[in-house]
């Protein structure tokens, strides 16, 4: 076995929280190796780069939460951190720069407003990814988030899902905007319609197996499986147990669903999915996604009549506690007190009376966080980036925000485009389903070891949809933005992408890299 094998064959993850309140009171430097590990099926995660300091996932099923918690969140970044925190591309919220003696409090903290930060790291089930505006939005064929409180009532804190090979993603929308990146998830249920019993039933088609690191991108197969809403956290969890039961082991990057599907192929994968639940199950539907794809940003109108949504832009994903308790305030101030969050990092108000429409864009967080943002800040997505996390091998964050901002500047953009940045092959910026992906890692640039970045084009979710490919590797992150600005500009005027790139690359020097096992440059 791998060593993370028989770390958790020595003991179950969930089992470390008595360890966790014993570091508490002894120091973060009596926390063993092993330990270490085990703190992450608690959402709780040592950084190397800042040792005494820890950074907590917290799970936001859906991307859905209250005012009351995100005041909570805030607090605690105030008081244990340092007022910072970040979004995820799971619909999630990371808090740092706290110390191991402040952890009770702050599970305490959390329990008490409802919110949860188990398995939220390691080979565990990870946040059930929705629509943002499922149940507002006019574009859904159903609103699925039930279905992902529910799916997530079944593993979190349940042993039976508490030691999977590797991570597993899931996603679950009955939205026909293309607003999830479904093709990287180890499971995707989307939108479908299905004759039944001689009636038409709205559900879900099932695909699995995608997924970004471990290997580079592989897209979700579909499975040819239609499921009701009522049967579909069932049918979830079965898939997530033959994983569980049968995905592969001995090499952690080799340890994804996809693996498993490439071993036994669709047809044997979903033989086995029937027995586990003792029935049959029924062929794919009629998938009703639209060729549209949505960020949900701006100002949009609910499928409540006289009520709207606004989607605010959160530069990176990166927060203050004073911009989030000011987002709470404006929730409970203009709307019903809940906010969404995305895969795009941003934020959405929604329940927002049309009388109240106006003031509420008039209030100064709208000028930090905007609803109209420009399109190179729209559509950059980051990675925590070096320095906070222990893969990352560049300051992605940091990155991204100058370039965004650089291109906002110089090159206007008729039409949308999609930056997104990876830290490292695991892949959690999805750079290789965007028009413009960077990937971070090391090399030796005249001598000296640097940050650079391979640079990937042409990328999309959806309809259609195409993993990016590489033009460009090893350019230093001191030139990356004058390479995207370069794309960016190509973009603007409507040239094909991969075309442009490959000629950059030539008048680079550089023959068109291709992608490595790993995802990295051959």
């Amino acid at each position: 076995m791998n060593k993370f094998e028989e770390i958790k064959a020595a003991k179950d993850g969930l089992d470390v929280l008595p360890d966790i309140e014993r570091y508490a009171r002894e120091g973060w430097e009596a926390i063993t190796d092993d330990d270490k590990v085990r703190l992450k099926w608690y959402g709780l995660f040592f950084r190397k780069h800042t040792p005494g300091f820890f950074m907590l996932r917290i799970r936001i099923p859906n991307g859905i939460a209250t005012a009351a918690q995100l005041r909570a969140i805030a607090a605690i970044t105030t008081d244990f951190g340092r007022g910072e925190l970040d979004i995820t591309t799971r619909q999630q919220i990371q808090v740092r720069w706290f110390r191991i003696e402040h952890v009770p409090e702050i599970f305490a903290r959390l329990r008490a407003v409802g919110l949860d930060h188990r398995q939220t790291g390691m080979d565990n089930v990870r946040n059930v990814m929705g629509c943002p505006l499922a149940g507002r939005t006019p574009h859904e064929l159903f609103d699925a988030s039930p279905v992902v409180r529910e799916f997530t009532a079944r593993f979190v804190g349940n042993k039976a899902f508490s030691n999977l090979p590797r991570k597993f993603n899931v996603a679950i929308t009955g939205c026909m905007d293309h607003c999830l990146p479904l093709e990287s998830q180890d499971i995707a249920l989307s939108p479908a319609l299905k004759q039944l019993d001689g009636q038409t039933c709205a559900g879900f088609n099932v695909r699995v197996g995608g997924k970004m690191g471990s290997g580079g991108f592989t897209a979700a197969r579909a499975l040819d499986v239609f499921v009701t809403r009522e049967e579909a956290a069932e049918v979830c969890a079965a898939i997530t147990l033959l994983f569980r039961d049968h995905g592969p082991r001995e090499t952690r990057s080799r340890a994804r669903l996809a693996f498993l599907l490439e071993d036994w192929g669709v047809a044997r994968f979903r033989a086995a999915l029937e027995e586990r639940l003792g029935r049959p199950l029924a062929r794919a539907g009629r998938d009703v996604q639209a060729l549209h794809r949505s960020d949900h940003l701006g100002v949009a109108p609910q499928r409540q009549q006289g009520t709207y949504s606004v989607g605010l832009a959160v530069p990176v994903g990166r927060l203050t506690a004073a911009q989030l308790l000011a987002v709470a305030e404006l929730a409970e101030t203009y709307g019903s007190g809940e906010v969404r969050l995305t895969p795009g990092q941003n934020l959405l108000l929604i329940d927002i009376p049309d009388r109240r429409l106006r003031a509420l864009l008039d209030e100064p967080l709208l000028a930090e966080l905007r609803p109209d943002p420009s399109p190179a800040i729209r559509g950059t997505v980051s990675c925590t980036g070096l320095g906070l996390c222990d893969l990352a091998q560049a300051d992605t964050k940091v990155d991204a925000l100058a370039t965004a901002r650089r291109l906002e500047r110089a090159v206007p953009l008729p039409r949308p485009l999609t930056i997104h940045w990876s830290g490292c092959p695991a892949g959690c910026g999805n750079h290789q389903l965007a028009d413009i992906g960077l990937l971070g890692g090391k090399a030796r640039v005249g001598g000296q070891v640097t940050e650079v970045y391979q640079v990937f084009v042409g990328g999309r979710s959806g309809v259609g949809a195409r993993p990016a490919q590489p033009v460009l590797d090893k350019i230093p992150a001191t030139q990356v933005s004058d390479v995207v600005e370069r794309l960016a500009r190509a973009h603007a005027a409507g040239r094909d992408l991969l075309e442009a790139g490959r000629e950059l690359a030539a008048e680079l020097g550089q023959a068109t890299p291709a992608a490595a096992a790993d995802g990295t440059a051959a």
